[in-house]
């Protein structure tokens, strides 16, 4: 059976690309701002992040639908594997092709970043990256996916947030402050809000195939005030990391206003699907505004 170039793309979900790439653009701001920023290893870090987030999404076409989450009367977008437009089998290969292809892009930026295989930085970034490229597929793939078991938030806040932004800014700079923790914590925060959108709306089809997440363990109601949760804390976050400097400009208070909305739309909403895509842009949107009011 082919597969149209359409149908890779579809399964791609190029709309959670911006989400991906907040992190790694503000870790490029933080460098920006030591006098450290990198044009290649900022570049390479981008390729890097873009192949494992279409591998995550490869791999949870793949598993959500071989562990049952992914039904015919699912609320959400169809997908490539549960409508048969890409077999298991097609869609186990691309999953193996975006492995290959993330490690070796990942390779080649911490050998650039560290200037060969001596240091024994590029070893421990290898191992971090070796962990991304495990925790991309076992999110929802193999005999025990982690997601299933509630533990999807703890893995996007940590490497959507922490990895991405404290991993991309040392990579450039070879050092670490501990102020850049607060975006990281941003980032995470916005990140967890999109996989909660995506949770809330699938609460009734996980229940089903026993996918517990945090929806569905708190149910609806307190998944609501969950999700206003996450918000409050990046918007904290982002407070207690400008507060770190004298010069800033207000500029990031015009994304606070799209966060806030976003939680009331989702609060609104009977399906927040819509407003999935509108907190990933957001996210980035946000990432800039931070980004530019402290350069």
């Amino acid at each position: 059976m082919g597969v149209s170039f359409k149908d890779w793309l579809s399964a791609a979900r190029l709309r959670t690309l911006p989400l991906a790439l907040s992190s790694i653009i503000m870790g490029g701001f933080l460098a920006h701002k030591a006098d450290r920023f990198d044009p290649t290893i900022f570049a390479l870090a981008c390729l890097t992040t873009i192949l494992l987030q279409v591998l995550s999404n490869f791999a949870n076409d793949y598993g959500d639908t071989q562990n049952g989450a992914d039904q015919a009367g699912r609320v959400g977008p169809a997908r490539a594997v549960q409508t048969g437009k890409i077999s298991p089998k097609q869609m186990f290969t691309g999953i193996i092709t975006l492995g290959l292809a993330s490690l070796l892009s990942g390779l080649t930026l911490i050998y650039l970043a560290f200037g060969g295989f001596e240091s024994s930085l590029f070893w421990i970034f290898l191992g971090i990256g070796l962990l991304c490229i495990l925790a991309a597929y076992t999110y929802t793939a193999g005999s025990k996916p982690y997601g299933y078991v509630g533990l999807g938030d703890v893995s996007v806040f940590i490497f959507f947030g922490i990895v991405g932004v404290v991993g991309s800014y040392f990579l450039q700079t070879q050092s670490f402050n501990s102020v850049i923790i607060w975006p990281g914590f941003m980032c995470g925060a916005l990140a967890t809000g999109v996989l909660n959108i995506n949770n809330i709306r699938d609460i009734n089809s996980d229940k089903i195939a026993g996918k517990i997440t945090i929806p569905v363990r708190l149910g609806r109601k307190k998944a609501l005030f969950y999700h206003w949760v996450i918000l409050s804390i990046s918007i904290v976050s982002t407070l207690a990391f400008v507060a770190s400097f004298q010069d800033t400009k207000p500029l990031y208070l015009v994304s606070f206003l799209l966060i806030f909305l976003n939680g009331y739309q989702v609060y609104k909403a009977e399906n927040p699907d819509p407003y999935l895509k509108t907190l990933a842009l957001t996210s980035l949107a946000h990432v800039l505004l931070v980004g530019f009011s402290i350069i």
